[in-house]
């Protein structure tokens, strides 16, 4: 199967991806590691997204559990108590979201309340029922690569290819998503900065986004203040937006065209910036 890299469809229609595409990051749980509780109601969370679609986000990720190194799971109940009425909430206004979520029960009522997308951090491990609902309503799908779960997944952090093994297990997630309905033009792919990787990992994986575009699909990266930005220059997450901005730039340089981020307004216009400068060198 085959379809045009550099279109995404989602729902009734297309995202062009030959541009970059900025998710801004709403997380709706008490313990997230950069901004966890900082949405006490909806009114604020929907005040957030609102502002984020001002400074140049094209979606809102939504997330009711948080991933974080270490973080304990939570039931599906739970998860969407937390993003329900924020999700609805983007429905009326008309604003695209994007549902940071594993589990199929959430998917269907997320969907059904409005989402666009799905963007699956356990690339259909966890509950790949959550496929059957992107196919049945032909949202947008994001497969992301992680090794074990985000309480075990920084256990282990050796890879003998890193590169290849995480474009070999998102192309076995693409695989799964298939069987079960998808089409190629609903996939983007994400190889997980910072899920199962060491400090250098990271930096190796962000150096070999190219050879993911063998993949076939669009490639979205969310460096956006994870502690390998921290390693390296010394700083607690609120002071990563510097870091932040450069892993991206050198994402879109080497091919990646999506980009999950907290601090939209900075990163939109630094990639905007990048963007034209390569636009007009062609």
């Amino acid at each position: 199967m085959a379809a045009n890299p550099d279109r995404w469809t989602i729902r009734d229609h297309e995202i062009r991806t030959d541009r970059p595409i900025v998710l801004g990051v709403l997380n709706l749980t008490p313990d997230s590691f950069s901004d966890g509780g900082g949405y006490p109601d909806t009114h604020a969370a929907l005040a957030r997204a609102e502002q984020m679609i001002e400074a140049g986000a094209d979606l809102i990720d939504v997330g009711g559990e948080s991933t974080r190194p270490g973080a304990a799971p939570v039931d599906a109940a739970e998860e969407w108590k937390r993003i329900g009425p924020v999700v609805q909430g983007l429905s009326l206004r008309g604003i695209g979201a994007s549902i940071d979520t594993s589990k199929a029960d959430v998917a269907r009522r997320a969907v059904d309340s409005g989402a666009a997308v799905l963007n699956d951090v356990s690339g259909l491990r966890n509950d790949p029922a959550l496929a059957d609902v992107a196919a049945r309503t032909g949202t947008g799908l994001i497969l992301m690569h992680m090794r074990g779960t985000p309480r075990t997944m920084q256990d282990d952090v050796d890879y003998g290819d890193l590169v290849g093994e995480v474009s070999d297990a998102l192309r076995r997630s693409m695989r799964v998503a298939y069987d079960r309905g998808c089409v190629p033009a609903q996939l983007v792919v994400d190889p997980g900065i910072g899920f199962g990787k060491s400090a250098e990992g990271n930096l190796e994986l962000i150096a070999g986004i190219g050879r993911l575009l063998a993949l076939g699909r669009p490639v979205l990266v969310g460096p956006s203040r994870k502690s390998f930005i921290g390693t390296l220059l010394g700083v607690p997450a609120g002071e990563r937006l510097e870091g932040t901005i450069a892993a991206c730039l050198s994402a879109l340089e080497r091919g990646a065209r999506l980009f999950r981020v907290h601090d939209v307004l900075q990163v939109r216009r630094a990639l905007d910036v990048a963007w034209a400068i390569r636009s007009a060198g062609t």
